[in-house]
């Protein structure tokens, strides 16, 4: 029995007539109405029974399905609400992606700290999960990206205070989480006596519940999960993951139901891909020219309905799932391989490239960090695939047939990051595959073959697709083992965002006892000087802590820096150097104590904080003025603001050249010149993203059901720092400079106010100084400047030539060197005291004539060229390598061509004596 076996005991069932049973094949406990069925009804352990026998009475699109549900929850009670962006990271800090609707309420609303948007409430949720990406296309079921249409329920018990948490009482809860599901397979006219119920504990992120997996005809339809226990070490039950858990106070309904496949119960094609994907899925197939006979289809139609024991979470080897397949077909499993491994290739494509539309049309830039690289990760296994199936389409053209069917506004944009990202790849696959090589003739010599960990590295740094690898490891014979589930081992090291490190128990333990300081600088954020209260004082190693009842000082946050000042009593006045916030207690690090309990007088360094005002204010400008320009998709990736400068970093695919600067500083002037409020506003969070969406949150996810909004213009943030009344206060704006931090985030650097002034005149200064040493006028530096960089560079050029005519003429005329026989070779030895250029021009002179050099240079240190020509058993690297061991250095190379040398220079000559012995013992050898 379960540990949770009577939560699943419930009153609907009893009164419906179900059974509860056990599946023969594999143990699971379910429920059903009929008394004769042995097994669960889900794969493997049964087929898929609706293939070419739908399971609904109409056949629905995918709109019109989640038409459907959405409109039949609504007549049951339910408020609908539209779907939240792919990428959850942008109003929760602890993940990426968003992988299910319950993500969007997560974690504010079902801890019971903020109330949920409606209570009960329906929607059709996006979804990627990037841990389904090897199984699509195999098992003819699961999608990367998907839609959870889902209905929602937040209930508290009854004997909790009614104002502990944001909502009270029970909406509904197991029974009627049933029966809605009953009555809306019936309202779709499913045979429900075929319908079974598993029992399947949940458990995820801490909290855990009875879960119940509905099946039909072999096809798992949706996940009842009912939420209420959280992890605890003295808990009554222990679940699955091997911890104990206990009862909360809250208990949520989180249901999911899978979009897509509703949509192929109710179609019954061979594949979920035809049914959600019918028109990519034929225009992929006439691109690769993929044509089969009836008898052909026929194959592939019956193999598809077996195509859930491909499953990589049930299996262990999925090719030896397929030669069981094949044998269960009797067919030979290589001719199966040839049918089906092309369309499976098809199917991905058409899934992938739905996820990039979402990932880009949702405004995710590809980068080499978080949802950037799952990003990039996708965009090339796609493209790999394509490569691998012939499909010769552009793959923004792909990708946009998906954008254009979820009805995204920005698909030029997003097939700009398509075709930027491609280019991309393709320089990355040139510059990865000699490492490839290398890598596997290591391994070849071994005898091994190439770690999987090694394949992942090779991924993850130059993105070589396993497959790749597995080409070129073949040409020097070694072997390479791609486990099935290897892009989901990749994903995993990317789809997870790292815990902020906790505060100290000294710290919590130090605040415990104080309120949270009052900050008035929200209050009045143009006044800087104040009144207060010693609360306590902590001693530091450099100085003090000091605790007020209310502050106008702000503390470091938001990348603004924290403001300086004075603490001022009767009998002293302390400097406030830092201040920081902890657990919502302000700290004024001062370098004297200003006596727990006294009065003081504030005063903020009101210079200081007019700049970092103006700078903050700025920066919200320069933001919006670079979605402006440079488009929607662009969000902020971190800030720093500072006196003399500050900064913002941009996630955007491309470079920002000096045309784009110009116009974002125009546009960014025009807010300035135009004088606007600047104003702020604490509404419901709900109230906030619902008119504003979650772009609010370009610097950070703040706490709290009411959050702060700053409005400048026409942009609108989430914003905790202080800012100029108008926008005509921070007086002008200038980008000082633009550059790449990393691949996918562009960072700009600029000044407002007197910051701008003054490095406007240092530039000019750094002009006029260009000038006078050219004596020329301001205007025409550039035009002299570039006149004189070419007269340079031509200059070095007839330099070049002359010391290659040199060195041809010094081989030729057979000056100075000594002629030494080697083998049936000759080599030229030579001391010439001139740069490295002259002497391995002389030495490729040499060796045009056939003729081995050996030349050696004092001018720094000692150096030496050493070149080979063609078909001379002499390696370049071993003499240079021995020589320079003479004059206490080393150096080496390649067997025709190497250079060293090292810091004796007074043993040059000795060396170059030793040379024609060296050279026949490394002929000798």
């Amino acid at each position: 029995m379960s540990e949770l076996a009577e939560e699943y005991r419930l009153e609907y069932f009893e009164s419906e007539g179900f059974e509860r049973k056990e599946c023969v094949e594999c143990g699971a406990h379910f429920w059903t109405r009929d008394r004769d069925r042995e097994t669960c009804g889900e794969p493997p352990c049964a087929e898929y029974d609706f293939i070419g026998n739908p399971g609904f009475e109409e056949e629905y699109s995918l709109e019109e399905m989640r038409e459907a549900f959405l409109s039949f929850f609504e007549e049951h009670g339910h408020e609908r609400i539209d779907p939240y962006p792919v990428a959850a990271n942008r109003w929760r800090d602890d993940v990426l992606l968003t992988q299910a609707s319950i993500y969007d309420f997560q974690p504010l609303v079902t801890s019971g700290k903020t109330p949920p948007p409606a209570n009960p409430l329906t929607i059709s949720q996006p979804c990627i999960r990037m841990q389904d990406i090897d199984n699509v296309g195999k098992t003819g079921r699961h999608t990367m990206a998907f839609e959870m249409m889902a209905h929602h329920a937040f209930n508290t018990r009854e004997d909790v205070p009614e104002d502990e948490y944001a909502y009270h009482g029970e909406v509904y809860w197991k029974d009627r989480t049933v029966e809605l599901c009953d009555e809306l397979l019936d309202s779709m006219g499913a045979d429900i006596t075929e319908v079974t119920y598993i029992e399947d504990p949940w458990v995820g992120g801490g909290n855990a519940g009875p879960a119940i997996e509905v099946i039909y005809r072999g096809l798992e339809l949706a996940t009842l999960v009912f939420m209420c226990m959280e992890q605890d070490p003295e808990g009554e039950y222990e679940l699955k993951d091997g911890n104990r858990y206990s009862y909360m106070d809250t208990y949520i309904v989180d249901t999911g139901y899978g979009l897509e496949r509703w949509t192929w119960m109710s179609q019954g094609t061979a594949t979920v891909y035809e049914a959600i994907y019918p028109d990519m899925i034929d225009f992929l197939r006439d691109n690769a020219g993929i044509d089969y006979t009836d008898e052909e289809t026929e194959l592939v139609n019956r193999a598809a309905r077996l195509s859930g024991q491909l499953d990589i979470d049930d299996v262990d080897d999925v090719e030896a799932a397929r030669d069981d397949l094949a044998a269960e077909l009797g067919v030979d499993t290589d001719e199966l391989r040839r049918l089906v491994e092309p369309l499976e290739d098809i199917y991905a494509i058409a899934d992938h490239c739905r996820t990039l539309a979402y990932m880009f049309g949702d405004g995710i830039v590809p980068s080499n960090v978080g949802t950037g690289y799952l990003a990039r990760m996708v965009l090339r296994r796609t493209k790999r695939l394509c490569d691998n199936v012939g499909v010769d389409a552009p793959l923004d053209e792909l990708v946009d047939m998906q954008a254009e069917r979820l009805e995204y506004e920005n698909r030029d944009t997003i097939r700009d990051i398509v075709r930027t990202e491609v280019e991309k790849y393709r320089e990355t696959l040139e510059r990865g595959g000699r490492r490839v090589e290398s890598l596997a003739e290591e391994y070849a010599k071994k005898g091994e073959p190439v770690p999987t960990e090694e394949l992942i590295e090779l991924y993850d740094s130059h993105g070589i697709q396993p497959d790749m690898v597995a080409e070129i490891a073949d040409d020097v014979g070694a072997e390479v083992d791609v486990p099935d589930d290897f892009y989901s081992l990749v994903a995993q090291r990317h789809d997870t965002v790292e815990a902020a490190e906790e505060s100290t128990g000294d710290a919590e333990e130090r605040f415990e006892d104080l309120p949270e300081t009052e900050k008035l600088y929200y209050d009045d954020q143009q006044r800087t000087q104040f009144e207060a209260v010693v609360l306590d004082v902590f001693e530091r190693e450099d100085g003090y802590d000091v605790v007020l009842d209310q502050t106008m000082f702000y503390p470091e946050g938001g990348g603004q820096p924290a403001d300086t000042g004075t603490l001022s009593t009767d009998d002293t006045t302390v400097e406030v150097s830092d201040v920081q916030i902890e657990d919502g207690v302000i700290l004024h690090r001062t370098d004297d104590h200003p006596g727990k309990g006294e009065f003081v007088n504030g005063q903020v360094d009101a210079a200081r904080r007019r700049q970092l005002m103006r700078h903050h204010t700025a920066t919200h400008i320069i933001m919006h003025s670079a979605r402006t320009v440079l488009g929607e998709h662009v969000r902020q990736a971190g800030a720093q603001k500072g006196v003399d400068s500050s900064r913002i970093d941009l996630r955007h695919y491309d470079r920002i050249d000096r045309a784009a600067v110009k116009e974002i500083e125009r546009v960014a002037n025009e807010i300035v010149m135009d004088n606007t409020a600047v104003s702020q506003e604490w509404p419901d969070r709900h109230d906030a993203e619902a008119e504003y969406g979650f772009d609010l949150y370009q610097g950070g996810i703040p706490p709290g059901e009411q959050i702060r909004l700053i409005h400048v213009d026409e942009d609108v943030q989430a914003c905790g720092g202080t800012h100029v009344a108008r926008t005509g206060e921070i007086g002008t704006i200038k980008v000082l400079n633009t550059e790449r931090v990393q691949d996918g985030v562009e960072r700009i650097v600029f000044a407002a106010g007197e910051a701008a002034l003054e490095s406007t005149q240092r530039t000019e200064d750094a002009l006029y100084a260009a000038a006078d040493v050219l004596d020329v006028s301001p205007e025409n530096v550039p035009e002299t400047a570039e006149r004189f960089f070419e007269e340079w560079k031509d200059r070095g050029k007839r330099i070049e030539d002359l010391k290659e005519q040199l060195a041809a003429a010094r081989a030729g005329g057979g000056g100075g060197g000594e002629e030494v026989d080697v083998g049936d070779a000759t080599a030229i030895v030579d001391r010439i005291d001139a740069d490295m250029d002259e002497l391995r021009a002389t030495a490729n002179a040499l060796v045009e004539d056939g003729k081995i050099a050996v030349l050696g240079s004092g001018e720094s240190g000692a150096q030496f060229v050493v070149a080979v020509p063609d078909g001379v058993g002499v390696n370049a690297g071993e003499v240079v390598g021995e020589l320079a061991r003479k004059v206490g250095g080393g150096g080496g190379g390649p067997p025709d061509f190497a250079q060293g040398g090292g810091p004796d220079a007074d043993a040059l000559d000795d060396a170059l004596d030793d040379a024609p012995d060296v050279l026949q013992n490394v002929l000798n050898a």
